[in-house]
């Protein structure tokens, strides 16, 4: 597939990722795109593409459209091709198929600026990320459009952009991390509360909390195993372990 001319969808997931040299080595024409028609994970994604969106218009139940759809744009200084899986209702449809260790939070962080992108030169509102997890698991989130996220994403593409434009190599890029958390992913966003002194002051609190409580239930545990099974009571200054008449041991703080 020809990539040179162009940014796409996949290359500004690489780009977030830092992978700066390879992706410009193929758009300088220096290097020929790998050849992915033996890499298992690549194939099995296109090859399941239809069964996710049908899957996909069984839980949604919906009638997907304009599958393979490819739109044209200039962003800026930076030739855009986009094309999208499907769409519905006006939302973007993106399927993916990754391994079953990877989850939701980890693939919409990212490809969260092929959403966005898409969702731009579209002119959509929302896109829905349809994944397949493995064999076992399907998942579909709703990502909201923003604008703030996609203006700094395309910061750093059109940054990238000119270093294939000047045909100047990129060297020790230093990619900025950009937070999805204000993103409305099926209508709730996250919040980042380190700064909230309340907040960490309880949190910090549970935390403590949790530590006491499992130091407690392991002396609890550890205070029963030492009575042996002829013994009826085991005490001492601080408290006292009795046996009832059903066998069970009960442990009393002693006054």
């Amino acid at each position: 597939m020809e990539r040179k001319g162009f940014i796409g969808g996949s290359d500004c997931v690489q780009i977030l990722q830092g992978n700066w040299l390879d992706l410009w080595q193929i758009k300088t024409g220096r290097k020929e795109p790998e050849d992915l028609s033996n890499v298992l994970a690549v194939q099995l994604g296109i090859h399941t593409e239809d069964f996710n969106l049908a899957w996909f218009e069984k839980h949604h139940n919906c009638v997907l459209s304009n599958h393979q759809y490819q739109i044209k744009k200039q962003i800026g200084n930076v030739p855009v091709i986009g094309t999208v899986d499907a769409m519905w209702d006006g939302n973007i449809i993106e399927a993916k198929h990754t391994n079953s260790f990877n989850n939701m939070s980890k693939a919409l962080e990212y490809y969260m600026p092929q959403l966005q992108l898409y969702m731009h030169i579209n002119d959509a509102d929302g896109a829905y990320l349809s994944v397949i997890f493995g064999n076992s698991d399907w998942e579909s989130v709703h990502v909201k459009k923003n604008q703030e996220y996609f203006n700094s994403m395309w910061a750093v593409v059109s940054d990238f952009w000119g270093y294939v434009l000047r045909d100047e190599e990129p060297i020790a890029v230093d990619t900025p991390s950009i937070s999805i958390d204000q993103i409305p992913l099926d209508e709730m966003v996250a919040r980042d509360a380190n700064h909230d002194n309340m907040f960490m002051d309880a949190a910090v609190t549970y935390i403590n909390g949790l530590e006491v409580s499992k130091k407690f239930e392991n002396a609890k545990k550890d205070l029963k195993n030492m009575v042996a099974d002829n013994e009826r009571e085991v005490y001492c200054d601080y408290l006292t372990i009795k046996r009832d008449k059903r066998g069970a041991l009960r442990i009393t703080k002693r006054n």
